[in-house]
């Protein structure tokens, strides 16, 4: 029983930072209904943005929780002016272009990306700094959560809650529902559709980053092409619970970590990735729009 919680609790731990990476994937195709193949990349950068950032702030010998909140905030920032970056030069140029166009364009700013950070960085593996500490009151449930495994499940939470309340309550947040139904109407009644988009790619690259540093945190280490394989998982997640749904892009996320945690430890790690993508072929199947996905028909 011990190793079966503990592998639902692994399994939350991905699913949380699939989560906070699929967000981005399914506010961006509800907004203006693309898929931005750069954002895994955008996590990748927010890592080593905290990379940097905490390596220069321990120097200095600042207290853990200053190092991580700074850390945080300066890999989000430092992330979301990427994303911002990335809008401008690979999507709003070709807004009223062919679908395929700004989708070509995103694949390459993905690949520009990897190899920036390739030159800018080193093509190795970088140890990352243990940024999340040993929490005492832990200690008992050692062999089943840790306190990274806690953090982490706790600031995607935290995270989901705050964004939800910002997207009823908040007049940008209003906007963006509005841009997300109809944009064109959107223009018509007033509503700043460019800023909308901006704000959009901001938010979505912010969570990427808060999640690259938690994971990278994590696991201890980091290189040039851990965002590649993070951002099919999380694209695969917001897939699978609906893209374009905010509550879908969890779902799919915690349904996605727990269905590898558990086909790691049952059978074996070499089948990771087969039962997740199998998983997602099925429920396409059966439900083409995704868990929480609605259907929808092309206008003509």
């Amino acid at each position: 029983m011990d190793y079966f919680i503990e592998l639902f609790f692994s399994g939350l731990t991905r699913g949380s930072i699939y989560a906070l990476i699929a967000l981005g994937y399914t506010m961006v195709y509800g907004i203006i209904g693309l898929i931005n193949f750069a954002h895994g990349e955008i996590y990748m950068i927010g890592a080593f943005t905290a990379l940097v950032i905490s390596t220069v702030l321990s120097i200095y010998g600042l207290p853990l929780l200053a190092i991580i909140i700074l850390t945080g905030l300066a890999a989000a920032l430092w992330a979301s002016a990427y994303g911002f970056t990335v809008e401008k030069l690979a999507y709003k140029p070709l807004r009223h272009a062919p679908r395929l166009s700004p989708l070509i364009s995103a694949i390459g700013m993905s690949i520009f990306l990897q190899n920036y950070v390739l030159l800018a960085q080193t093509p190795d593996f970088l140890p990352f700094p243990a940024l999340i500490p040993e929490f005492a009151f832990m200690d008992k449930y050692a062999g089943i959560i840790g306190s990274s495994d806690l953090v982490i499940i706790v600031t995607t939470a935290f995270t989901m809650v705050l964004l939800t309340m910002f997207i009823k309550f908040t007049r940008m947040g209003k906007a963006m529902r509005a841009t997300a139904q109809d944009r064109k109407m959107a223009m018509l009644v007033g509503v700043n559709v460019n800023r909308v988009i901006s704000v959009t790619f901001i938010i979505g690259s912010a969570l990427a980053a808060i999640g690259g540093l938690l994971i990278a945190s994590h696991i201890g280490q980091i290189n040039f092409f851990i965002g590649f394989i993070a951002g099919i998982k999380a694209f695969t997640a917001a897939v699978l619970g609906g893209i374009g749904s905010i509550p879908g892009a969890v779902l799919g996320s915690m349904i996605l970590g727990l269905t590898e945690s558990f086909a790691t430890g049952y059978v074996s790690s070499d089948y990771e990735d087969v039962f997740a993508f199998t998983l997602l072929v099925l429920i396409l199947i059966f439900r083409p729009s995704g868990l929480l996905g609605k259907a929808t028909t092309e206008k003509v």
